[in-house]
């Protein structure tokens, strides 16, 4: 039998995917040529790795990110809860895809250089973020770099247009990201800038962060 917790978070992001299942063709035409270009360079730049980078897009959409970090050979993976987005990000950009909630998350272990999140953390509710943060941290390979990009709010949560959301205050998101508190480690803040650049500041509704996964030095080798 499921979760209770996950039923009932469920039926929040359920209908989000609904959503965007109905909506793919518009939201692709709505947002392929925005530019995100500070934010590719905010986690790309934070990596320590040596390329080519194994990269997640957790919420690909359509596959307009997907396509540009493969342009610039990295391997890049998507994931969406949408079925018609993994199969439009699949055709515009020919990574693989996967399919899955983001509050059921089912990711290999310490196996991305880093993970971008572009408006798409913000749909998880505030009972199972804790949740899928551990998912991503176990995801990341050490030192890897977690990239996200939130709408900025008062801590609300609820539907708009269709979608569930939850609109975080910047520093309660900080404050949950910093005080994530697993057996094995937590993040650490790298940066933290606001979007879109170059506009009034009460114009800047984007909240973006990056982090580096680190490791208690007991799980270290």
């Amino acid at each position: 039998m499921e979760d209770t917790k996950v039923a009932v978070s469920k039926n929040l992001t359920c209908p989000t995917i609904g959503y965007y299942d109905g909506h793919a063709p518009a939201f692709w035409d709505g947002t392929k040529d925005h530019d995100v270009t500070q934010n590719y360079e905010a986690l790309l730049g934070a990596i320590e790795a040596d390329p080519p980078f194994t990269l997640l897009d957790l919420g690909c959409g359509p596959g307009r990110d997907l396509a540009y970090f493969r342009s610039l050979g990295h391997i890049a993976i998507g994931l969406d809860g949408s079925t018609k987005f993994a199969d439009m990000a699949r055709a515009h950009s020919g990574a693989e895809v996967w399919v899955q909630d983001f509050i059921d998350l089912d990711l290999p272990t310490a196996h991305f250089d880093g993970v971008f999140a572009n408006a798409s953390l913000f749909h998880v509710p505030k009972e199972f973020i804790e949740t899928t943060l551990a998912a991503i941290w176990g995801a990341l390979r050490p030192g890897g770099v977690l990239f996200t990009s939130n709408p900025r709010g008062n801590d609300e949560q609820g539907f708009s247009g269709g979608r569930f959301g939850r609109y975080y205050r910047d520093e309660t998101w900080m404050a949950l990201l910093a005080g994530l508190n697993l057996k094995s480690g937590g993040f650490k803040p790298v940066r933290r800038y606001y979007r879109p650049p170059n506009t009034p500041a009460d114009q800047q509704r984007w909240f973006a962060t990056v982090w580096r996964k680190y490791e208690n030095d007991s799980n270290r080798s």
